[in-house]
């Protein structure tokens, strides 16, 4: 994309030198934490995937392949698309971190965000 990097990061953790943007995309708000401990800059829930494709994934690693690729399906929706066109302009200006209350990051939703923003 540029010289500007996409992270990808915990809610949870306290902001750190080099976040840029930090932008909340999970559906639901993160269980225990005040939106004054977030230290977020946005809250974009319309980018996150839909109830049903997150029962079903259910953080499986053997199903986040596919996940990926319905997720991926799910962001062509024009709500969507407008949210992940506005995350690609702040990611264009600076350095974005796309945070998630998931364990598991690596096989969270923002992961699958950061890669399409980077293949922007």
């Amino acid at each position: 994309m540029s010289e500007h990097t996409v992270k990808v990061g915990r809610v949870y953790d306290a902001r750190a030198r080099g976040d840029g943007v930090r932008v909340l995309v999970d559906r639901l708000w993160p269980r225990g934490l005040s939106k004054a401990a977030a230290d977020l800059d946005e809250w974009r829930k319309e980018v996150a995937p839909s109830a049903a494709l997150r029962t079903w994934y259910d953080h499986d690693p053997g199903k986040f392949a596919e996940f990926a690729r319905r997720y991926r399906a799910e962001l062509e929706d024009p709500g969507a698309s407008a949210v992940l066109e506005h995350l690609r302009s702040l990611a264009r200006r600076g350095n974005l971190t796309l945070l998630t209350a998931s364990r598991k990051v690596d096989l969270s939703d923002a992961v699958v965000l950061a890669d399409l923003l980077d293949e922007a």
